[in-house]
């Protein structure tokens, strides 16, 4: 019994330890490595090169299982004008929150000198040279599975969606044997995600080591200078979120005839709560309160909110926008082409969709990102270094866009339920 106990408790000071705090203390012990040893830290980088390669192993079965699980529960012929109007609304916010990254992106220029690194001079070659018409028909991939093999992210996307539209039909039809066919391929999909979901949770749990190793290269070839670029990184994308909300969501709101005050009176406790747990999924609960007291329809936010916290990552939208700017530029020198802006939009609109409300998996959905515009994250390359430097920093970024994330899930639940009259006017002249 005694050895039961010691095998169960051998690491849970380890696990038991809130992963924000892990993070943040194995990128600041990595790059005080680095600093001071140097090149005699060197020696660690496998340890960062595996954790990349385990992000790198999930992205497509992520993408393919989340998207098909998220199409097929997104159906207008299942959810009727209420998931239509919904989902709407999320591809809508979501695009102007990339669009904002890119802005915030450009107007704040972060980059970092890695010098140290190979830079990433072909990379990205083909996707700039691509007009805006080639970019949108090789949307529709030829062969999926060579997509899917060849990592070709946009591709996978648009199979998975519609594959996903596909299911959902079965599973409403009449027929007795597609509806019976349509459920197993769902199910069968749904413990995949669900899988993947653990996968993830698992691997984030090697992630203060894998950050650790990584910034302590990065600091061991380039030294404390970087410490300044990353703090662009984050004045840009919090500045891209507060834009979000000012802009997007207050304009929203007002749009339709409600009182931004009464809005953010009751937002405020999803926002907050959203900052502590990184998780949108975690913050379901707040959220759905807030709904209430803004006299939100039940039948209303129990369908919008829990599929918001899977499809409406608004937050993650503007990180997408901002760190691919800053990869883009440290990697290469240049920044993003039209063609490339325009990639991105379409990639993280998408991408959206299947990112889980989990903490930590922003990052992961970068990776498809930089894969969509030609910057491969492989190891001992500039693009590897930058996006190390974005994981390192990761946990902060994550905050911010988290609590954006159910903040812009409220926002539109409250502007679909007064377009349908599913709200009670009344409680807005409480406060």
């Amino acid at each position: 019994m005694e050895t039961k106990q010691h095998e169960k408790n051998f690491m849970s000071w380890y696990f038991d330890f809130n992963l924000l705090y892990r993070i943040l203390i194995g990128m600041v012990i990595g790059a005080i490595l680095g600093i001071t040893l140097g090149n005699n830290i060197l020696w660690i980088a496998p340890f960062g090169d595996l954790f990349v390669r385990l992000l790198k192993m999930i992205v497509m079965p992520i993408i393919i299982s989340t998207l098909i699980c998220g199409a097929a529960s997104i159906s207008p012929a299942t959810v009727g004008k209420i998931g239509t109007r919904i989902v709407v609304i999320y591809l809508i916010t979501s695009a102007f929150a990339v669009l904002i990254g890119l802005l915030a992106g450009f107007i704040f220029h972060p980059s970092a000198d890695l010098s140290g690194f190979a830079l990433a001079t072909v990379a990205g070659k083909e996707v700039a040279s691509m007009s805006v018409v080639d970019t949108f028909l090789n949307i529709v991939p030829t062969n999926v599975f060579k997509a899917v093999n060849d990592a070709q992210v946009l591709p996978v996307i648009f199979f998975s969606i519609i594959f996903g539209l596909g299911v959902s039909y079965l599973i409403v039809s009449d027929d007795e044997k597609l509806q019976k066919s349509g459920n197993t391929i769902l199910n069968f999909f749904t413990g995949v995600s669900e899988v993947m979901t653990k996968m993830v949770t698992g691997i984030m749990q090697y992630a203060p080591i894998g950050v650790l190793s990584l910034i302590a290269v990065v600091f061991a070839k380039q030294g404390p200078k970087v410490v300044g670029s990353l703090g662009m990184v984050v004045a840009a994308a919090f500045t891209g979120y507060l834009i979000q909300i000012l802009f997007v969501y207050v304009g929203m709101v007002s749009l339709f005839g409600l009182k931004p005050k009464r809005f953010w009176h009751e937002a405020r406790n999803p926002f907050v709560t959203g900052l502590g747990t990184r998780s949108s999924y975690g913050t379901l609960p707040v959220t759905m309160t807030a709904a209430e007291n803004l006299g939100v329809s039940k039948d209303i936010y129990s369908f919008s909110l829990p599929l918001g916290a899977t499809i409406n990552m608004d937050g993650t939208a503007i990180y997408q926008g901002v760190c691919a700017t800053f990869i883009a530029l440290t990697a290469t020198g240049v920044g993003l082409t039209a063609a490339q802006m325009g990639t991105i939009v379409i990639t993280a609109t998408l991408i959206s969709i299947g990112t889980a409300g989990i903490p930590g998996a922003g990052a992961i959905m970068l990776l498809m990102v930089l894969d969509s515009i030609g910057l491969k994250v492989e190891a001992g390359t500039a693009v590897a270094g930058a996006y190390a430097m974005i994981l390192g920093i990761d946990a902060i970024l994550d905050m911010g866009r988290t609590a954006l994330n159910v903040t812009g899930d409220l926002a539109s639940t409250t502007c679909v339920a007064k377009s349908l009259h599913e709200i009670d006017m009344s409680v807005w002249n409480d406060k």
